[in-house]
């Protein structure tokens, strides 16, 4: 099970995202297009500079929604590996079988 305080963080990463979603959009629409002069490109990367740094999606981490584990994340079904297996085996998710060939 992953640490409290780094699910928190993650929580917090996604919190921000959202928050800053359309400031972000505008500023990069102002960079890419190019009827903007390089005087307002150059103020528009600025401005983005400025933002926090945990609200650019990439930071974002997935993770398991029951344990927190990044590493064997199935996005699907939001879990990992482990978690996903332990699940399938007690046929708790739906549509879900265990096969043997």
């Amino acid at each position: 099970m992953a640490k409290l305080s780094s699910r928190l963080r993650n929580e917090k990463r996604r919190r921000l995202v959202v928050q800053y979603a359309e400031r972000r959009k505008a500023l990069k629409a102002v960079i890419k297009s190019q009827t903007s002069s390089e005087e307002q490109k150059q103020e528009a990367q600025q401005a983005l500079q400025k933002l926090p740094r945990n609200s650019s999606p990439v930071r974002v981490r997935n993770r398991c929604a029951i344990s927190g584990r990044v590493r064997g994340y199935l996005g699907r079904f939001d879990m990992s590996r482990v978690d996903f297996r332990l699940l399938a085996l007690k046929g708790q998710i739906p549509g879900v079988r265990k096969s043997s060939w």
